[in-house]
């Protein structure tokens, strides 16, 4: 399953200069485009993307699906493009959600749990750190499973660490 979503502060809290009229939801002028694809095994890939078009979806999709994989996504244009795969759309502005096997309720759900996190816990992911937000949470599910022992998971934890120092410079400097 493959979607984006745009996170951002809802249009009724923004400054009157920083609303953006007309595109509440789709806008880059205030809101930071997130793609991700989520195998209905589980696992979850998601990234910030500076631009969303035909072209970056097709580099997401060949550096991290099988090649035989059947993609799930719904209307949207940029997807439209894809080559080299099986896909199989729902239309979402026809009010269809799921036609048999084919959903985008997976990563639907990771989208909630993701803007759960910014509306009721961190309240704004900077856009210079919402890729680490987004990794975050990647990892929560990916590895947060409550399956694996908690020493497993500190394993996890810490290899990923390795090798990935992040100074205080480069946390608060531009």
């Amino acid at each position: 399953e493959m979607d984006e979503t745009y996170i951002g502060g809802k249009e009724k809290n923004k400054h009157q200069h920083k609303k953006t009229q007309g595109t509440q939801g789709r806008s880059t002028k205030t809101k930071t485009p997130v793609v991700g694809m989520r195998s209905r095994g589980g696992m979850l890939v998601a990234a910030k993307m500076d631009k969303v078009n035909s072209a970056n979806i097709q580099t997401m999709i060949d550096k991290h699906a099988d090649a035989n994989a059947t993609l799930c996504t719904d209307e949207a244009t940029i997807y439209k493009g894809i080559e080299g795969y099986k896909q199989l759309m729902v239309n979402h502005s026809a009010g269809q959600y799921v036609n048999g096997i084919v959903h985008t309720n997976g990563i639907e759900s990771v989208w909630a749990l993701l803007k759960r996190g910014y509306h009721g816990v961190f309240h704004h992911f900077s856009d210079k750190h919402i890729g680490r937000y987004v990794d975050e949470f990647v990892f929560r599910l990916n590895d947060g499973n409550v399956k694996r022992s908690t020493l497993d998971r500190i394993d996890s934890i810490v290899s990923g660490f390795s090798g990935n120092r992040l100074s205080y410079k480069m946390l608060v400097l531009i």
